[in-house]
């Protein structure tokens, strides 16, 4: 669909949120079009819940509408509100780049992979109550840190606030709990994606992530697009996936092509500073819900599961601060001659990505300092 970007909620001069599609630069109101009541809705889920015929039959229909000049409503009138109604949120660590980087930084004398990441996408259960829409302030979070050479930890505002390049997917059609949805199951279950900035807390982090894993240095926020890309516009982005060594157990593995070739950016305070691309993440979309769910965990509509930082070989590709500052050491310069190691108050991150013509909804926050 030329322009379409994806289905999301808005507003418009104080009316009530429903839902609309976003071409271009303007929005088509699905609640005035007369495609259904689920439209005339604060969120997505109740159209998501119709499962994968209504998600490709709608899309047709809008196309039609688009192609016969239905009203578009300029994207400046309009509020964008967060899409889904969240349920669980889970985010894993699927960039072999990204994990391989980390642990350089970390464990500089030993293997840089621990023993399970080849052989499954590693994750954790997040927050889904403190995901917002792009274009919501961040206040920047408190918490302990303990620096290595500190007799004791301290509490106040972190110091090392970083991003995380992300691409996301939305449930839409749940499961059953006790039954495992496999690979193969995934496009009956996931409607589209989402790009996906996971703020973290790197110092606040450091400090509590052993033995459980991120706590605080991750949960205070997790930003999403605004507009929900629907699988069914990608199709022709799907790409053969990085070849797997070990080959996974039987459960993960899945045939075809399933990278999604998505060139991403990462701006800060009006500087682009990381150029990369979706395709090559280790563990794929289809293998990432099939582990999530391969306990016999269910799913339910607008689950969100995220890839982890999504970051390239090359320097200027990597996904997050801590990997382009080599943790703080080698300070990047922004346009207007500032450097940045972490974020500072008052700095605006914006994620974009663009899947050959089809532009992917951006992921745009600015810091607020802690205690606003």
């Amino acid at each position: 669909m030329t322009g379409g970007v994806g289905f999301g909620v808005f507003s418009v001069a104080g009316d009530e949120p429903r839902v609309g599609f976003r071409v271009g630069h303007g929005v088509l109101d699905l609640a005035t079009a007369g495609l259904g009541a689920v439209f005339n809705a604060s969120s997505l889920n109740s159209f998501l819940a119709l499962g994968r015929s209504t998600w490709e039959d709608t899309l047709a229909r809008v196309d039609q509408l688009v192609t016969s000049g239905a009203e578009i409503i300029p994207l400046e009138q309009a509020t964008t509100h967060l899409p889904i109604d969240v349920g669980d949120y889970v985010d894993f660590y699927s960039s072999l780049e990204h994990a391989t980087n980390l642990g350089r930084l970390f464990r500089p004398d030993a293997e840089p992979l621990l023993p399970n990441w080849r052989h499954l996408p590693v994750g954790y259960h997040g927050r889904g109550g403190t995901v917002v829409v792009s274009g919501t302030p961040l206040v920047r979070p408190c918490g302990q840190a303990k620096a290595p050479n500190d007799p004791a930890p301290r509490f106040g505002p972190s110091r090392r606030l970083d991003i995380e390049l992300e691409l996301g997917f939305v449930v839409g059609a749940g499961s059953r709990l006790g039954k495992p949805v496999p690979a193969s199951a995934f496009r009956d279950h996931v409607f589209g994606v989402v790009l996906v900035n996971d703020w973290s807390a790197r110092d606040i982090q450091a400090w509590e992530y052993q033995p459980l894993g991120p706590f605080l240095g991750k949960s205070f926020a997790t930003s999403i697009a605004a507009w929900v890309t629907p699988l069914a516009l990608l199709e022709d982005r799907f790409v053969p996936s990085p070849k797997q060594d070990p080959e996974p157990l039987p459960y993960l593995c899945i045939a075809g092509d399933w990278a999604l070739d998505i060139e991403l950016e990462v701006e800060l305070s009006g500087t682009v500073v990381s150029r990369t691309n979706a395709s090559g993440l280790y563990w794929t979309m289809p293998q990432q819900l099939a582990h999530a769910t391969v306990n016999g965990a269910s799913i339910a509509t607008g689950d969100l599961f995220a890839s982890g930082t999504i970051s390239g070989p090359e320097h200027g590709t990597e996904g997050s601060l801590i990997e382009l500052t080599s943790n703080g050491a080698r300070p990047i310069r922004l346009g207007d001659g500032s450097t940045r190691t972490f974020l500072e108050d008052h700095d605006e991150v914006v994620l974009r990505g663009r899947a050959g013509e089809l532009e992917l909804g951006e992921v745009r926050g600015t810091i607020l300092p802690a205690g606003v």
